[in-house]
């Protein structure tokens, strides 16, 4: 599976609560979605290597054709689909603009720091190799990659955490860096005033799936949480998310019966009542569309990668 699983509204941290910051390497292997559509409130760098994807950021799209970074601002309601078969790698850093802030209230602080914390100052969306920014932008992040990367297998799909003193130093100063060298090619941006109402819309849809995805939800439930009529709804979120309010509630519930699966030992009826299916036969047809198993060939399996 090529499919990064994510809530939308990310209630966990990324990293730890005393350092906010996390790498993620994700790995491609076919056409499809690679990061379901979600947003947080920390700021995310995103490095691709090669390959074809197409990222939705804000309901635009943008393609990452060739090797590239793109900057995800706190916030923004964002996701990936590879375009190619080819195996390729996502790199990305997430960190909340916090961990860089000073005591000395300096100009840095001022001019830069708070207002990007604030949502006042926006980073560029795209730096390709052409731009004299680039090559110095690559350098500081695989400095960042190195200092988490000791601590997981490269190779494969990674979240990288670190509590070690030395390496969130190292860390602290490449972001720093990253941010001198945007600011050194004026790339920042003052944020703009207009309000897209559509993103708000579709985000409140979202966090209100993922509270209740335990109950039955209705469309009409849905579309009243935002004030649209159920036709208009549906054609907003299907342009936003790359699919149907049905079929995205589906793929949530699944994913949490998976998580179930893998992290408890509830009987396969109580984890379909507790991802809101009230029909197990309904439950059992769905679990299979989405993985290609059932509830217990997927536990054994999970319970044998464990193992190993």
């Amino acid at each position: 599976m090529n499919e990064q699983y994510s809530v939308y509204k990310e209630i966990r941290t990324h990293g730890t609560q005393s350092f906010p910051c996390a790498a993620y390497r994700t790995h491609s292997s076919g056409r499809g979605t690679l990061v379901k559509h979600h947003w947080h409130e920390e700021a995310e760098v995103l490095y691709f290597s090669g390959g074809k994807f197409r990222l939705e950021i804000n309901m635009e799209s943008f393609p990452a054709h060739a090797e590239c970074f793109y900057f995800i601002n706190p916030g923004e309601l964002h996701g990936i689909i590879t375009e190619t078969a080819d195996s390729h790698w996502e790199d990305a850093v997430v960190f909340s603009p916090g961990i860089l802030s000073f005591d000395s209230y300096d100009e840095a602080q001022i001019h830069l720091v708070k207002p990007i914390q604030n949502g006042k100052l926006l980073f560029p969306r795209c730096i390709a190799p052409g731009h004299p920014a680039f090559a110095p932008l690559k350098g500081a992040f695989l400095d960042i990659m190195r200092s988490f990367g000791q601590m997981a297998d490269p190779a494969s799909d990674s979240t990288l955490v670190t509590d070690d003193l030395t390496s969130q130093l190292y860390i602290k100063s490449s972001l720093l860096y990253m941010l001198a060298t945007l600011s050194a090619h004026r790339l920042f941006a003052p944020a703009e005033k207009n309000f897209d109402k559509r993103v708000e819309s579709v985000k409140t849809a979202l966090t209100y799936i993922r509270n209740h995805y335990q109950d039955r939800i209705y469309i009409a439930e849905l579309s009243g949480q935002v004030n649209l009529n159920e036709q208009y709804f549906c054609r907003l979120f299907k342009k936003a998310v790359g699919c149907s309010p049905i079929a995205y509630i589906n793929e949530y519930r699944i994913k949490q019966a998976r998580r179930l699966l893998e992290e408890t030992n509830l009987p396969v009826t109580e984890i379909c009542l507790e991802c809101g299916y009230n029909n197990l036969g309904n439950f059992l047809r769905e679990f299979r569309r989405h993985t290609g198993t059932t509830p217990l060939q997927y536990r054994k399996h999970s319970d044998t990668a464990e193992s190993k």
